[in-house]
């Protein structure tokens, strides 16, 4: 599989456009490039069964949310509350930030 060139990071708020969970949104949590997915808080859940051990001793039923691959994702701008697409600019320093398409603004500080 062919890494692709993500614009979205860890702590984002993204809205899901594809899929079971499709007009949610929530914050990414991990991010997992070499498969192009990424986990996404309260979003495409699944009930894991999980056998007792030290650090769960009580074993069970377990929530957990599982990847969701970046086609399915969009990052909402702040200022728009929008999902919108995102460009990179460079700025006078040499610093590259992610900026909103529809309204112009930053979205990193």
């Amino acid at each position: 599989m062919e890494k692709i060139k993500t614009r979205i990071k860890t702590d984002d708020k993204v809205k899901i456009i594809a899929g079971k969970d499709k007009g949610k949104i929530g914050k990414v949590l991990k991010v997992i490039k070499k498969k192009n997915r990424a986990v996404v808080e309260n979003i495409n859940v699944a009930k894991i069964h999980q056998r007792p051990t030290q650090a769960n001793p009580q074993g069970g039923i377990v929530e957990k949310a599982m990847p969701v691959d970046y086609s399915n994702l969009m990052l909402m701008c702040n200022r728009c509350v929008k999902p919108v697409r995102v460009g990179i600019r460079v700025l006078e320093d040499g610093k590259k930030v992610r900026f909103c398409k529809k309204c112009n603004e930053q979205i990193d500080a």
